[in-house]
């Protein structure tokens, strides 16, 4: 449920609106690939038979909002000086 938020959230992309990211464990660990400086890739996981009609049309919705989550990734630059 809070990863569901989390998506939200970001799909929308207002500035000042607040990402609930502690509320749960995994949406803690997943921040930076949520909403920070990388790229992220969603595998969803569809079926064709009739008995998974409904999770499978909630995974395609679910993965249509995640897929308006845009991130600006900026290159990070380290020197690396060594000592020799």
């Amino acid at each position: 449920m809070t990863l569901g938020k989390c998506i939200n959230v970001l799909a929308e992309q207002k500035k000042n609106s607040f990402v609930p990211f502690r509320d749960s464990k995994l949406t803690r660990i997943l921040k930076e690939s949520l909403g920070g400086n990388s790229k992220t890739v969603m595998i969803a996981c569809v079926s064709s038979e009739k008995k998974f009609y409904e999770e499978t049309l909630n995974t395609l919705k679910y993965s249509t909002i995640a897929k308006r989550i845009k991130n600006k990734g900026i290159k990070n630059n380290t020197k690396v000086i060594s000592k020799e």
